[in-house]
């Protein structure tokens, strides 16, 4: 995979903080605070000024803030690995690179152990570093194409499998096990139905009001709060 560009000032601050061998160059587009200069100089850093131009084009118009940053990529494990823990959360046909970053962040924050991409297409890893403010570099994860391979994997393991659906039962008062994963499927379309005929349990948050429809970032938040 090749080196990529992130960028804003709390994603390359996040990562001279906690992954500063990952850092290839800086660049900036505007003054900042010596202290922060001193800070990203440390080790003999190749710190670049760039224009406003250039530092656009290398953020694809987005919103740099003046701060953007050469990094190598975040690498996947093997499946292999991914068994090893005991909260995995898997993502399936989830394509939406803010959704995947939130996803992720959340996950990260909430005690996830690793997390399987199931995709059938490349995606921005730009995107999800950057949507996830960095918790992209610090969650283990793989990437699967066989997700009903996946499922019989993990159950070999011993982890319970639960699936998110809207016809499932509601998630307060399951007590799961200690080793499970969690299957999220996309928006709108949701987990695929030989998915979920494979998985142990099916799980849904039931609605205070006749809405029926969660964003799949907030909807994998509350789920994963709540299976502990």
């Amino acid at each position: 995979m090749n080196n990529m560009i992130v960028y804003g000032k709390r994603i390359v601050m996040h990562l001279l903080e906690r992954h500063p061998e990952r850092i290839e160059e800086i660049y900036l587009a505007k003054e900042i605070d010596p202290k922060i200069f001193t800070f990203m100089a440390k080790n003999n850093r190749r710190i670049l000024r760039t224009d406003t131009k250039k530092a656009q084009a290398m953020a694809r118009g987005g919103n740099h803030q003046g701060f953007l940053a050469k990094i190598l990529p975040p690498s996947p494990i093997s499946v292999s690995e991914i068994k090893k823990y005991h909260k995995i959360l898997v993502l399936c046909d989830i394509t939406d690179v803010g959704n995947i970053g939130a996803i992720v962040r959340t996950a990260y924050c909430l005690g996830v152990d690793g997390v399987v991409l199931g995709l059938r297409e490349s995606f921005s890893f730009e995107g999800v570093v950057r949507s996830s403010a960095g918790a992209m570099l610090d969650m283990p994860f793989c990437i699967c194409k066989n997700i009903l391979d996946l499922i019989n994997e993990l159950k070999n393991e011993g982890i319970q499998c639960y699936g998110a659906d809207v016809g499932g039962q509601d998630i307060v008062g399951i007590e799961p096990k200690e080793k499970w994963a969690l299957f999220l499927g996309s928006e709108g379309v949701g987990l695929h139905k030989k998915i979920l005929s494979k998985l142990d349990k099916i799980v849904s948050i039931k609605m205070k009001r006749d809405f029926n429809s969660l964003n799949v970032s907030v909807a994998a938040g509350i789920l994963i709060n709540r299976m502990g």
